[in-house]
């Protein structure tokens, strides 16, 4: 029998690029602010504690680097600093005949009123990030450039 208790988020898409690129592009600042986060405070290396700015969000976000694995698997845990309720995100890199399959787990939060909003907000958050990795990475385009200006953003967009 299945346990409800918990929620999990995990999404995947192939991304036809070659398997070191795609894992730099994760691991590597420079590039991440072309598609994902907009600030950080370094290269996401193992044991490293990093600081993330998002371009939709005021407030910054503590990541906790875990485990990497050259071009296979990147781990790290977060909170939103609204909730304070850490979660561990893992990265899957599976290599394929023509590009990398790209796997991100979320876990977990409980099934309550505050999980199920975790559940909407990042599930939502994690498509998009494949979605901007694959278009950045293939296509040289940045999906989120001009998205997210919170400032003209309704309020309800931005909490």
């Amino acid at each position: 029998m299945k346990d409800n208790s918990k929620l999990e988020i995990r999404t995947s898409l192939k991304i036809q690029k070659p398997l070191r690129e795609v894992f730099e592009a994760i691991v590597d600042p420079v590039k991440m602010s072309n598609y994902f986060i907009s600030k950080s405070t370094g290269r996401i290396e193992e044991g490293k504690t990093l600081t993330w700015q998002f371009p939709e969000f005021e407030m910054q976000f503590p990541v906790r680097v875990d485990k990497v694995e050259r071009d296979k698997y990147i781990s790290w845990f977060w909170s939103n600093p609204a909730d304070k309720v850490e979660t561990k995100v893992e990265m899957t890199l599976k290599p394929m005949r023509d590009g990398v399959f790209v796997t991100v787990t979320e876990k977990s939060r409980d099934n309550d009123e505050g999980g199920i909003k975790w559940l909407a907000g990042n599930a939502a958050g994690w498509a998009n990030f494949l979605a901007c990795l694959k278009a950045w990475l293939e296509y040289g385009v940045n999906l989120r450039k001009g998205a997210f200006d919170s400032s003209q953003m309704p309020k309800e967009a931005v909490a």
